[in-house]
């Protein structure tokens, strides 16, 4: 099985809800021996009440979020962290991504004058792994996967959520991306899809790739 390239030492598995970013982020630091920092969502009081009603929580689940993750990066900027890779299932601008799709323009606003103070405490990942799935399919995981605040999730929100990613990350300059088509392969549960990923990170020193083992089926 292939080892990945030393300058790895910080590495993002990211996309939309549903599209397997945290199992992802287990297995490959799993793999790697590797320190494992995962969003905690279900740390967030608002997060079950903005689920039931969007407007009347997104500040405060926004806001939550925010502080969390600087907290949880913070932790990256301490001496001798990096003696051990890192993976993790957020990236940090993925919170901006967030409160430009749920809060109104005035909390956005507002929004926008923290984050920028607290963006430059954020460090940079050495890559940037972009899990992609089409919002039927993202749909249909959040059903199996069966979590109660989740289910009321509609196909509408996450096609508006699978066009901020695109977005996001066709404006991204920060660290190298390697965007992975999950339509079809799945390198959670099958070992030959995860070696697969793991040849294809091995050799990678883009900026940008793709690794779609079934081009024929795209995804924006």
């Amino acid at each position: 099985m292939s080892v990945l390239p030393d300058r790895f030492r910080h590495i993002v598995v990211e996309g939309p809800i549903g599209v397997g970013k945290s199992s992802l982020a287990r297995r490959i630091a799993a793999h790697l021996g590797a320190e494992l920092l995962l969003e905690k969502a279900e740390d967030n009081p608002f997060l079950e009440r903005f689920y039931a009603d969007v407007p009347g929580y997104a500040f405060q689940t926004q806001l939550f979020f925010l502080f969390q993750r600087v907290k949880q990066l913070q932790s990256l900027a301490q001496p001798g962290m990096f003696a051990q890779a890192v993976v993790s299932d957020f990236l940090f601008a993925k919170d901006a991504l967030f409160a430009r799709l749920n809060l109104s323009d005035d909390e956005y606003r507002l929004y926008a004058q923290m984050y920028a103070q607290m963006a430059p405490q954020a460090p940079e990942p050495d890559l940037i792994i972009w899990l992609q799935a089409t919002p039927a399919t993202l749909l249909q995981r959040i059903r199996r996967r069966g979590i109660r605040m989740e289910q009321g999730i509609s196909e509408a929100y996450l096609q508006r959520l699978c066009d901020a990613y695109v977005e996001h990350f066709h404006g991204h300059d920060g660290a190298p991306v390697l965007s992975v088509a999950t339509e079809h392969f799945n390198p959670v549960d099958i070992q030959a899809d995860f070696e697969l990923l793991l040849d294809r990170l091995a050799t990678f020193d883009e900026r940008r790739g793709v690794l779609d083992p079934r081009p024929d089926i795209g995804l924006r």
